[in-house]
């Protein structure tokens, strides 16, 4: 009978306990949704103010921005219709740029070296020097390479379901450094296919131009000459002839296409001149850019953004500075976003916008790479 009543209170208290769980699991998960319904609705309210006419540098930063996002063009047309998001993109992108690049302007291993934010202060120039960059929205990392016949295109040929972390490329290849490149399928971070052309020691491995809007070639020529080639409107032979035409020996593709689908650009300086913008030019967003100066030095230029640092990122104006006060004669923008990386000396100088990937980078299908 003792036994009995010794474990009927035994299984009483285990019940309790039981209970005093459950109710603290409820509790805590009531809480967790509270919380998220509270962020929910304060982001809610709060993109709905910064969308309103009431704050429209606001609104036009947050929609300039967010279309340049590979995941969150959508959020534009909660709050806008397709007219309001046109208009401002309208009003707020680069200006039309058909300048072709002047390859005698660029004299390989002449005078034009410019020697803008040494590290040191002083004018010995290293064969590659990095220099920190800040700006009011963005911090950066700005390669010089002095020989432009070290900049290359590596790739994971033939192309799979799967690209590879930027530090496998430049490793892989024997190389030293490397900046992620053009354009390509980054849906769910597969990173195994690029768009448009991808030359890589004068082999041409991939050949759509046309495979999405407003593809143009950057990339150099076997005499280590920066191009920016608009090939939006070639055919795949068009492709094939300028590439011998102009010896291109190594080049991807980025987009130019200001539109709510892709408010994309890539010109930023021709034979010296900066492109002009209209309004803000851009929005704000992590961003990878290729240059080179007068002497030949080559300006590989990565920044950071979307939060990470407490930073928005940088805007094609942004850039424009930049690479004018680094003195580059030609310059491009690339893909940027959650793509954006840069690898030297066997570390990550700047890593992938998602948290889960700072000491690594989106998977990727090509790059360029320093031997």
């Amino acid at each position: 009978m003792r036994k009995r009543n010794r474990r009927s209170r035994r299984l009483r208290r285990q019940d309790s306990t039981a209970k005093k769980v459950l109710r603290i699991i409820l509790y805590v998960i009531t809480m967790i949704a509270i919380l998220l319904v509270a962020v929910g609705v304060t982001v809610g309210v709060s993109l709905s103010m910064i969308c309103s006419d009431r704050y429209p540098g606001a609104q036009q930063m947050f929609v300039t921005t967010i279309l340049e996002t590979g995941q969150f063009k959508f959020l534009a047309s909660v709050f806008l219709s397709e007219d309001e998001i046109q208009q401002i993109v309208d009003a707020n992108s680069m200006q039309a740029f058909n300048e072709e690049v002047a390859d005698d302007l660029i004299q390989i291993g002449g005078s034009g070296s410019v020697d803008a934010g040494s590290a040191d202060g002083s004018k010995e120039q290293q064969d590659i020097e990095i220099v920190e960059v800040s700006g009011s929205t963005y911090s950066g990392t700005m390669m010089i390479v002095k020989d432009p016949s070290r900049v290359s295109v590596a790739t994971i040929f033939p192309w799979k379901a799967e690209g590879v972390n930027l530090d496998q490329l430049v490793n892989d290849n024997g190389a030293v450094a490397g900046i992620n490149g053009g354009l390509y399928n980054s849906n769910n971070n597969t990173g195994g296919m690029p768009y448009g052309v991808v030359v890589s020691e004068g082999e041409i491995l991939r050949n759509m131009p046309q495979e999405a809007a407003g593809l143009v070639l950057i990339g150099f020529t076997e005499e280590h000459i920066l191009q920016i080639i608009d090939v939006s409107d070639m055919t795949a032979a068009d492709v094939e002839k300028l590439v011998e035409d102009k010896g291109i020996r190594d080049a991807v593709c980025f987009q130019e296409e200001a539109s709510d689908a892709n408010n994309h650009f890539v010109q930023l300086i021709i034979n010296g001149e900066a492109r002009a913008v209209n309004g803000m030019g851009s929005g704000l967003n992590p961003r990878t850019a290729i240059g080179q100066r007068a002497d030949g030095s080559v300006l590989m230029f990565v920044t950071d953004g979307r939060g990470k640092s407490g930073h928005l990122g940088a805007s094609s104006s942004d850039l424009i500075g930049v690479m004018q006060e680094f003195g580059a004669v030609n310059a491009a923008n690339l893909d940027g976003g959650s793509s954006s990386c840069m690898y030297y000396n066997g570390e990550y100088l700047r890593t992938s916008v998602t948290f889960y990937y700072t000491n690594s980078s989106w998977k990727l299908p090509c790059g360029f790479i320093v031997k």
